[in-house]
């Protein structure tokens, strides 16, 4: 049934834009030209026009006149508008009289053709368990596999979240000395998101684009919205953060930090609660004291073990999907593919969450199996040498001349781990969490494959395949191209209307933004720019999922295509790019069983 509506969709489209390009684009706001040619001469513009056989008839002063049937329902405004002598004023051929029902006519036109190429449901195909392509990757070229352990190979459930805001919420206070007020705040679920950044000395909470900008309406002092205005003076007048000056390379201070892990999301929700606490009792704080009180009471709950062990007592409730980790490794090393672990967890801890996953002899699928590896300095120094543990986790003291399969080895570096084993380039293929500390160094100085595993992809696609979201979104990009090819029209009675128009698009951006999350929306986009955690995403991994089990759903012979996505100056020419992203999945119905 879905596949008949894409189908209808397609051909809904395509039917639209077959007789000119100016019909797509005028829908989804994708600059296109005229299928004629423009001539400039004086202030009036030639232009040849598509005639309904698709011969082209002779230039003519007045386009819309000649407008073919075909083209009327959103094909005239490019007859409508041309460009005075400068080629940079705008001004209007159609009808003078009455602007404000000639507006709110394409208003109501577009909203129709809206609602006819998008009915409901016919969105609802994206599938979580796709696996997508940030560069074109061919498996077939992969023979080593490389898996970090936390959030990769173990998935861990939300109760993990709670548990670790619990207990350094108590260190703050107990440890730390913080005011026991703090400790009436309970866990916020879903208040935070991964990828936010955090201004240390003021104390603010936000969310920023690729190009560097503040997205207004996510910023939280605390528990509480900044307004815009306030936004815009703490920031100089402008909403630009220059990340470059502020942060370093891995997201770390000394002015931001951006959270780029699972882990974070306690972390950050303690920052919010502490914060929210001295505000409201009006009490005076350094917010930069505060930020590494947090940090390092986050910190403690990892040093001293207790996540470890709440995990260890009860991997039941906190690990999720251990068949299935086990079902991708089989398959791997069956196929005769070389596998290796570097993880920055204890033996004692991985070795009894994998005997659960995966059985007693998890370590005969790994060829190479690295712990406490102290990762990102594992990838970008060469200071730390291999250690040998015995079968008790003890440490060894013989030098290691090889990495033999069925020992165990802590911390160690890159360098040697490459001259030890010769795995180079792009045979080999590392998949892990964190964009900084898993994959940015592979990527950029090895040239190994990279994926980065996303679980909140899951639930941001179910979102996606609402109705909802599907009308929101298509007439949120439809209303968005009215207001650009109607702003010439600037007498009072149409300024009321774009103002109109523009509210209305304020309120559909905030519909869609709450869909994800009401504090923070999508962690892969602002209002209508990538976030800069999507823009880290797109250059730091090769593909991107929302568990490695998705693996289960392509034979290792399989080659990954990233879309080609039309660039501004670009007019979408295939199927795929002329929906919401539908066509994207590969083996759309076929896949349509898995969870």
């Amino acid at each position: 049934m879905a596949s008949k509506k894409l189908g209808s969709l397609s051909h809904a489209l395509w039917q639209r834009s077959s007789s000119c390009r100016g019909g797509l684009s005028a829908v989804f706001n994708i600059p296109a030209f005229s299928c004629g040619s423009f001539a400039s001469s004086g202030s009036t513009m030639n232009r040849q026009e598509c005639c309904k056989d698709g011969q082209k008839c002779g230039p003519t002063k007045n386009a819309a006149a000649v407008t073919s049937q075909r083209h009327q329902i959103v094909g005239k405004n490019r007859a409508e508008e041309s460009l005075a002598k400068s080629g940079r004023a705008f001004s209007s051929t159609a009808p003078q009289t009455n602007n404000k029902t000639y507006l709110w006519a394409r208003y109501n036109e577009m909203k129709r053709l809206v609602h006819d190429l998008i009915p409901p449901g016919v969105c609802n195909l994206l599938n979580p368990s796709t696996i997508y392509a940030n560069n074109e990757v061919n498996l077939e070229e992969v023979d080593i596999y490389g898996f970090d352990y936390d959030y990769t190979l173990a998935q861990y459930s939300s109760a993990l979240d709670e548990m670790i805001y619990n207990k350094a919420r108590e260190f703050l206070v107990q440890h730390y000395k913080y005011p026991e007020g703090i400790g009436k705040y309970d866990y916020i679920p879903n208040f935070a998101a991964r990828g936010l950044h955090y201004d240390i000395q003021k104390g603010l909470l936000m969310k920023i684009d690729a190009f560097h900008y503040i997205q207004l309406g996510t910023v939280y002092r605390g528990l509480k919205p900044v307004p815009d205005e306030e936004v815009l003076q703490l920031y100089n007048g402008s909403s630009h953060v220059p990340l470059h000056q502020v942060s370093g390379f891995y997201g770390k201070g000394p002015v931001m930090k951006q959270f780029m892990d699972v882990f974070s999301i306690p972390e950050m929700t303690l920052l919010a609660t502490a914060n929210d606490y001295f505000i409201s009792n009006d009490i005076e704080y350094d917010p930069v004291h505060l930020y590494k009180d947090v940090s390092d009471a986050i910190g403690m709950v990892h040093i001293k073990g207790y996540m470890y062990k709440w995990i260890m007592q009860d991997l039941e409730k906190y690990i999720l999907r251990g068949d299935e980790t086990y079902a991708v490794l089989h398959r791997l090393a069956s196929q005769g593919k070389k596998l290796f672990l570097i993880t920055n967890s204890p033996f004692s801890f991985v070795d009894k969450g994998m005997k659960y996953m995966v059985g007693k002899e998890w370590r005969e699928f790994f060829d190479v199996v690295i712990v406490q590896a102290d990762k990102p300095h594992f990838f970008n120094d060469c200071v730390k040498p291999f250690r040998r543990l015995d079968s008790n986790g003890d440490l060894k003291w013989d030098r290691i001349k090889s990495l033999e399969k069925g020992q165990i080895y802590k911390q160690g570096n890159l360098v040697d781990f490459l001259k030890l084993t010769g795995w180079r380039g792009s045979k080999v293929f590392y998949f892990g969490d964190h964009l900084y500390s898993d994959l940015a160094d592979l990527m950029l100085r090895h040239g190994w494959r990279t994926g980065a595993i996303v679980p909140e992809l899951e639930i941001e696609t179910k979102v996606v395949n609402t109705d909802q979201y599907a009308q929101s979104l298509t007439w949120l990009q439809a209303l968005t191209g009215l207001l650009e090819r109607m702003q010439m029209y600037r007498d009072p009675e149409s300024k009321k209307v774009l103002q109109e128009w523009l509210k209305e698009r304020e309120e559909l951006r905030a519909v869609t933004k709450n869909l994800f999350n009401p504090h923070f929306g999508s962690i892969f986009r602002t209002c209508h720019n990538p976030t800069y955690f999507s823009r880290r995403l797109c250059r730091f991994s090769d593909l991107y999922m929302a568990s490695i089990s998705c693996l289960l759903n392509y034979d290792l012979s399989y080659t990954f295509y990233p879309r080609r996505t039309p660039l501004q100056h670009e007019a979408p020419l295939w199927m795929d790019q002329l929906c919401t992203g539908c066509m994207k999945t590969p083996f759309l119905e076929e896949m349509a069983h898995i969870r």
